[in-house]
């Protein structure tokens, strides 16, 4: 390759390459256009050197590099971020519904939380607003919906049974994307992902009879969360929601806000008013003082609000596969911190069950990376 400096102390960003004839129409409005917008290339008198030669971008392979390294460096923090916000919502929020057994109101508040960060966001322009068109509305309410219940069964369990057993729940979700991937949108899973299903549900089995705080509110709220989440996921795909009107950003903040308006009349149903100050000081009689309830109460709205903002931001990042191999370790690092900060005791056989379940969940992040052989189905 040959770099085209038309004056020696004029450093050029052109590279020249050999002209082929087919592209011998294409030179001359090279050069046409470079007339205009390049015009010191024909300055010099012997301009016919440069007949014959194609014009195209070089690019510098350190600034790639960089580049490259840079990106690397925030998604590694940003990973990190997800996970250290997930262990303390998961803390926070635990200690908030062991003395305040109302997750109903707790998850409305949490959600309240997200909705005013949400209106903060836009009032400052740290992100653009969306533009929705009406068209949208049926698909965003349906995801909002699955998106409500979800929050909303999670706490319930989590009232219920230990952090680090409705996590273990949790990682059935592969099951139940499987399941209405196949009733939704006919999708049929190759035999890899049908095989990383068994020591998932093998692992979740032998970890539940094998729990200590087992009780079937708590189980069946968990499951039951699972089937909503995947079930959004499932819709989100089906639906395909423009992304040219709404990113995943947006899209995150308008389901959080409806779900907002959805829950708060149910909460209120369900639970009544319970933030009176008799109410208060009643749940706060069981260890916690006023301020600390409502301060952790606080932050685990922040911290739920936030890490799942950064999971979006990382989804925009990278693959789905990626993302879900992360969520698999953000898994892992959640029921390990829940262990040691709640001082859980674990038996060797749930221990076994954990384990198993949670090596199927990447097993089936693996499998999914697996493509079909299309030779397969033509032979």
């Amino acid at each position: 390759m040959l770099l085209i400096t038309p004056y020696p102390r004029l450093v050029s960003q052109l590279v020249a390459t050999k002209s082929t004839p087919e592209s011998s129409s294409f030179t001359r409005r090279a050069r046409a256009s470079s007339c205009s917008s390049y015009p010191w290339l024909f300055l010099r008198p012997n301009r016919s050197r440069f007949i014959g030669f194609k014009i195209k971008s070089a690019t510098v392979p350190g600034d790639v590099e960089s580049g490259s390294l840079v990106k690397g460096l925030k998604l590694g923090g940003m990973f990190g971020v997800w996970y250290l916000l997930n262990i303390y919502y998961n803390i926070f929020n635990k200690q908030v519904l062991r003395v305040y057994p109302y997750p109903a109101t707790v998850t409305a508040f949490q959600l309240g939380c997200g909705t005013l960060m949400i209106s903060i966001m836009w009032l400052l322009k740290l992100h653009p607003r969306p533009k929705v068109a009406p068209s949208q509305f049926p698909a965003i309410l349906q995801l909002a919906a699955a998106h409500t219940l979800g929050n909303l069964l999670t706490n319930v369990s989590l009232g219920r049974v230990n952090v680090s057993f409705t996590h273990t729940i949790k990682a059935m979700e592969p099951f139940f994307t499987v399941l209405f991937s196949v009733l939704l949108l006919g999708e049929l899973p190759s035999l890899w992902i049908v095989g990383s299903l068994l020591p998932i549900v093998a692992g979740v089995s032998l970890a539940s009879f094998t729990e200590a705080s087992f009780n079937w509110i708590g189980f069946c709220s968990a499951m039951a969360s699972n089937v909503t989440n995947q079930s959004r996921n499932v819709l989100s795909k089906k639906f395909m929601i423009e992304k040219e009107a709404l990113d995943n950003i947006n899209l995150f903040s308008i389901i959080t806000i409806i779900s907002f308006v959805l829950l708060v009349p149910v909460a209120i149903l369900i639970d009544g008013f319970k933030f009176t100050p008799s109410q208060l000081q009643l749940a706060t009689s069981q260890g916690l003082s006023v301020k600390e309830f409502c301060f952790m109460s606080l932050l685990a709205g922040v911290c739920l609000h936030s890490y799942q903002q950064v999971s979006y931001m990382i989804l925009e990042m990278v693959s789905p596969v990626t993302h879900s191999v992360g969520n698999c370790v953000k898994r892992v690092v959640v029921i390990g911190s829940s262990i040691i900060f709640f001082k859980t005791p674990v038996s060797p056989l749930n221990s076994i069950g954990t384990a198993t379940a949670l090596a199927g969940v990447y097993l089936y992040t693996r499998a999914k990376r697996v493509k079909p052989n299309p030779n397969s189905k033509t032979s």
